[in-house]
Parts: structure tokens; sequence; C-alpha cells
């Protein structure tokens, strides 16, 4: 399969794995999508580009990696859904195999974000399915994240704040808190700790960049929603990105420079994932 340089270039990169993904369907007609590409196809949660595309086959057949696709045995009882010609393991499998073998931050992040776009899904079907599977690998590690899986959580820049925030030992704070302001408008918040009336709020780089209209108007606003805010129940507000909450350090110093204090021990293993899966390479940049 091919696709014209300058278009390919012009993708995201979670696009551009959506793009591989597709074109192994068109090559191999039937495939059933799992993992990453299940997630892909879901609209869920998707890092970068994986790459690797990965696919469903029945049992008897074998595991194994050639020419970019990943092939894992299904279990009798993986849900399959198909759409628009296009086969995968459905929300709740896809959810809690990435939540079993992937890193807890991307496990957090593929939940949250499947539980947002299905609000008929619940954590306890996934806790279902996470303790009805026969084999036990990954199950603790999927517990810990459907524990914490929320439809609050509006992107996966949120998602990844969230687990971050908990493993630098901070107290967990109120997702989505609403604040009323004097004129009527409503504004809701991204991270709130009640006791500091301290507001956290996650701006993704795309917000600034151009993507998505002029970003001198964008920091407008920002400013405007920040005066009303500050106006009334909050008192201080620290806005962090993507950089700041991947390299985990400055965004650990931005928390303490407001005041927040520790109420456990860092999980450094966990924070040392973070960096090396989810912080930008100086080619990303």
């Amino acid at each position: 399969m091919f696709a014209e340089r300058e278009a390919w270039r012009a993708l995201a990169p979670w696009d551009r794995y959506l793009a591989r993904v597709h074109a192994v369907a068109l090559d191999h007609p039937g495939a059933v999508f799992c993992d990453e590409s299940a997630a892909a196809l879901l609209g869920a949660a998707v890092f970068g580009d994986p790459h690797v595309v990965h696919v469903s086959v029945p049992a008897g057949a074998t595991s194994r990696q050639s020419g970019g696709i990943r092939t894992r045995v299904r279990t009798e009882t993986d849900g399959i859904l198909s759409s628009a010609g296009m086969t995968a393991t459905d929300a709740v499998v896809t959810a809690v195999t990435l939540a079993r073998h992937r890193h807890p931050v991307i496990g957090l992040a593929v939940a949250d974000s499947i539980l947002r776009l299905d609000r008929s899904l619940t954590r306890d079907m996934l806790r279902a399915e996470n303790e009805h599977r026969a084999s036990g690998r990954g199950r603790a590690c999927a517990r810990w994240v459907i524990d914490r899986a929320t439809p609050l959580a509006e992107s996966p820049l949120e998602s990844v704040s969230r687990a971050v925030t908990e493993w630098l030992g901070f107290p967990d704070p109120v997702l989505q808190r609403e604040f009323v302001a004097t004129g009527g408008t409503t504004d809701r918040g991204d991270l709130w700790w009640p006791h500091l009336r301290l507001l956290a709020e996650a701006d993704g780089d795309v917000k600034y960049d151009g993507t998505h209209g002029d970003p001198l108007e964008a920091l407008q606003k920002r400013r405007t929603r920040d005066i009303r805010l500050l106006a009334g129940e909050v008192s201080k507000i620290a806005h962090f990105g993507w950089t700041e909450v991947t390299f985990v350090d400055p965004y650990r110093a931005l928390l303490l420079g407001q005041g927040l204090q520790t109420v456990a021990p860092e999980n450094t293993a966990a924070l040392a994932g973070v960096k090396r899966l989810l912080a930008p390479r100086r080619h990303d940049t």
C-alpha cells in the first residue's frame, strides 16, 4: 500500500497509525484487529504511531510478527464487533487487554477514553472481563487501571496527568469541577484541590499551535477564563502541557510551587516508564 508523501507527512502520528490499520484491512480482508489497532478503530486513545498492526487469530494459530503485523491468539471469550466492513475486538476486551499488557499509564488512558466514548460501559463491566479471564497474567496491573478509569477524563493528557499526580505522591484531585461565575457562565476545571482552592488545567499544545485557529485568540480566551475563575472560588491556576507531565520533574515543581504537598512516596518505577514511553524525544519537538 502506498500514500502520497506530503499527505502522509501532514497526518498526525495516530492518524498515520489508523491509516496503517486500514491498509492491512484492505490487504487482509476478514482480519480481526486487536490491542492498539482495535483501540484506533474504536476512536480510543492511541499514543503516537505504534507502527505494528495487531491482528487476532483463532485458537490453534501461532502468535508471531511479520511485515509490520503481529498476531495474537484469540480466546473463546473475546468479544468481536464489526462496523463498516472492519472487524475488531470490542471495547471492553480491548481496554482490559491493554490494561493487562501495557504500561498502566497507557492502559488508563485507553480505559478512560473507552468509558468516555460509550457511556453505557462501566468499570464493573471492565472488572468482570478482567476477573473472568482464565489467564491471570496482567490481572493485578489491570485492577489498578480499572479502579481508576473514568469517563470524566476528557483527553489522554488528563489521563496521563492523573496517573503522574498519583505516582508523584500528591493527593487525588476532584475531576471536572464546575464553577459558575457571577454572570452565570459555567467553566469546568480539569484537576481541582479544594483545600488549596487550586485548579490545574491540562492544555494540549494544539490549542496554541494554530491547528484549531488563531493561537493569540486562544491565549486571550484562556486569560479571560482565568480572570473569571480567579474572581470566584479559585485562588490559584496552574497550566500544564504534555511536556511538563511526561518529563515529570516540571510537573512536580509546578504543583509544589502552588503549595500542594505530597501525601505518599513516589512510585519511581512507574514514573520512569512515563518518561521512557511518552516524553517527547528531541526529533519529535
